[in-house]
């Protein structure tokens, strides 16, 4: 896991004839600015040397916060580091803990409802039309009748799968079964469980974790972790845990500005952000990211863990009665 304080970026160009290419690379360091341009010149060089041998690379790297790029950073506001673990301000504002060795999984409930009641009886309508144009020849007709076979289909699936899921006893009743069956068939694992705002969090305490191994991926799907975080978290080596609430939930009005939220901002842009932030914070202060339920398992708690849970428990204020966001 890199969480660097410092970025930059360089171009370089190689003009042979009428052909001209441009290459641009991030640079990245954890002590200097300057460390940061140094490695930015070097990658983008090294990437025009194999562009110019006839490798096919991307001439651009696009600026993202935390998209799961293999070989490039998380790229945050980092507000404090604690050891092996930082804290960063993500692309939307809230504050989020990242940890190479703390096991962290959301769950998010499979609430679902397929599509709009609305939606789905323009399908229907379209569909019924569709069906009798493509009668008498009209194949645009057909055409859009298909489309919205389609979308009738996916909502007719999505309802079915709602109503299973209902007759199990609902989405958070099925997620505790398959964390309940994982814990009963791991019995020397201890994981703290947390209520989030659209579903559970857990936080294995017995062991430390490589978000690479086998092991972690096993956990994950056994317990339904999210897929896009279960990839963030093998491509960027880091577990995560949002500690703060998102924006929407606690009524602010807009996203973080400047849009989009990707560090560093321009120093002609930074007082956007500022003035953003100082309306957040006051109002997050007033939520609970998660509440703790319970402990599963074996209750252990690794020694080089316990700092993490008592960290994350109060910054996320997970033991206190806040309105979750």
């Amino acid at each position: 896991m890199i969480v660097p304080d410092h970025w930059a970026e360089a171009r370089v160009q190689h003009r042979e004839g009428r052909r001209q290419v441009t290459v641009r690379r991030f640079g990245w360091s954890e002590t200097t600015a300057a460390d940061a341009q140094a490695m930015a010149e070097q990658r983008a060089n090294d990437a025009l040397r194999r562009i110019l041998s006839g490798e096919a690379v991307d001439r651009r790297e696009r600026k993202a916060a935390y998209n799961g790029a293999i070989g490039v950073p998380i790229r945050e506001e980092v507000l404090a580091r604690h050891g092996e673990e930082v804290v960063t301000r993500n692309g939307y504002g809230a504050h989020c803990l990242n940890s190479p060795r703390a096991l962290f999984a959301d769950v998010d409930f499979d609430t679902a409802t397929g599509g709009r009641p609305v939606a789905g009886v323009a399908a229907a309508i379209l569909l019924v039309g569709g069906l009798a144009s493509a009668a008498t020849g009209r194949w645009l007709w057909t055409a859009v009748a298909a489309f919205a076979a389609l979308a009738l289909s996916h909502l007719l699936v999505q309802l079915a799968l709602r109503a299973s899921t209902a007759s199990r006893g609902g989405p958070e009743v099925v997620a505790r079964r398959k964390i309940d069956a994982f814990v009963a068939a791991h019995p020397a694992w201890s994981l703290r469980l947390y209520r989030t705002p659209n579903g559970l969090r857990l936080l294995a305490t017995h062991a430390t974790f490589d978000p690479t191994s086998p092991e972690v991926a096993a956990f994950f799907a056994a317990v339904g972790a999210d897929p896009l975080y279960v990839r963030m978290c093998r491509n960027q080596r880091c577990f995560r845990a949002r500690l703060t609430a998102k924006p929407w939930r606690i009524g602010m009005p807009s996203r973080m500005r400047p849009r989009p939220g990707i560090w560093p901002v321009a120093a002609e842009r930074r007082g956007l952000r500022e003035a953003w932030i100082a309306a957040y914070e006051p109002k997050a202060a007033q939520h609970a990211a998660c509440r703790f339920i319970d402990t599963l398992g074996s209750g252990v708690v690794h020694l080089a863990l316990r700092d993490v849970v008592a960290l994350h428990d109060r910054a996320s204020r997970a033991q206190e009665t806040l309105v979750l966001g």
